[in-house]
């Protein structure tokens, strides 16, 4: 699976004034990730603010980046839920043959048994034979898939092949690159642990921070990955700051400010989200105009 080594990016959704998807600026930020450095892009997923997309939205915004990137880099879709029967129901009728994984959220709300985490991707991983990236997010479902239901699902399917692991909680990236299958791939979720988890075993990261500064923060990746720590911590330090920015209220508002400020999209999300306030926004502008 070494397609997915190395930065991904959880691309954001752009939107016009009146909210519709503003297609053009889509276009752009794929060209300008995928001429900068991204190794793989990540359509609709949480960042893309995939709760508001329409289902006819997303098909054409799948359309649209699998024509801009033609075939340039791999491509992961995003496809999870808490109503597991309707994420089955999806990855059995969508046309996948453009797609070269999925990236499949942890149920969130509902608050799952870990056997229910277990059950829950089982029944995904036998939806489907494209390879599968799981997510656990805590932060926003609600609840830890823990470490032993990971690693258990890596060994009973051989399609689940990797983990964006975003729990921020660092003593479960180690037991999950110590435990692993060889070539199950452990991938950072949490841009500020990115690194680290790099230089300790992992895979890379999905990032957000990431499609804004695509060179950079690409290049901070493999170097980490090649284990040249001091290097790569230079491109750390330079980006610390913003990736603090744009978690500060929420995501994909910070970075969508960091978007606007670079002159890439607009900064309009949809309810219940909101604009950054203007004070953070100050903030971000002055670290883009600095960097």
């Amino acid at each position: 699976m070494q397609q997915f080594v190395g930065m991904g990016v959880a691309l954001v959704t752009p939107f016009k004034d009146d909210l519709s998807v503003d297609f053009d600026a889509l276009k752009d930020l794929v060209n300008f990730n995928i001429e900068n450095g991204t190794n793989y892009l990540v359509i609709n997923g949480t960042t893309g603010e995939s709760a508001t997309i329409t289902p006819e939205e997303k098909d054409q915004i799948i359309k649209t980046i699998v024509a801009v990137n033609n075939k340039r880099v791999p491509l992961v879709l995003g496809v999870g839920g808490n109503n597991t029967m309707t994420v089955v129901n999806e990855l059995k009728t969508r046309d996948l043959s453009e797609i070269d994984g999925i990236l499949s959220v942890a149920p969130y709300y509902s608050k799952p048994t870990q056997e229910g985490f277990y059950q829950h991707y089982k029944a995904v991983a036998e939806a489907t034979d494209k390879p599968i990236i799981l997510y656990n997010v805590p932060g926003r479902t609600a609840k830890n898939m823990e470490a032993s239901i990971t690693l258990r699902l890596a060994r009973d399917f051989d399609n689940i092949v990797a983990v964006k692991e975003a729990g921020n909680i660092q003593q479960q990236y180690y037991e999950l690159i110590k435990n692993k299958p060889e070539d199950f791939l452990i991938i950072s979720g949490d841009d500020d642990l990115a690194l680290g988890v790099a230089l300790a075993g992992g895979s890379g990261v999905i990032s957000v921070i990431g499609q804004a500064y695509p060179k950079e923060f690409s290049e901070m990746i493999r170097l980490g990955l090649a284990g040249e720590n001091q290097e790569a911590y230079k491109y750390h330090y330079q980006l610390m700051d913003a990736v603090d920015l744009i978690f500060a209220e929420n995501n994909p508002a910070g970075i969508k400010a960091v978007l606007k400020a670079k002159g890439i999209c607009r900064d309009e999300v949809r309810l219940p989200l909101v604009k950054a306030t203007e004070a953070l926004q100050t903030r971000i502008a002055e670290f883009v105009a600095s960097n």
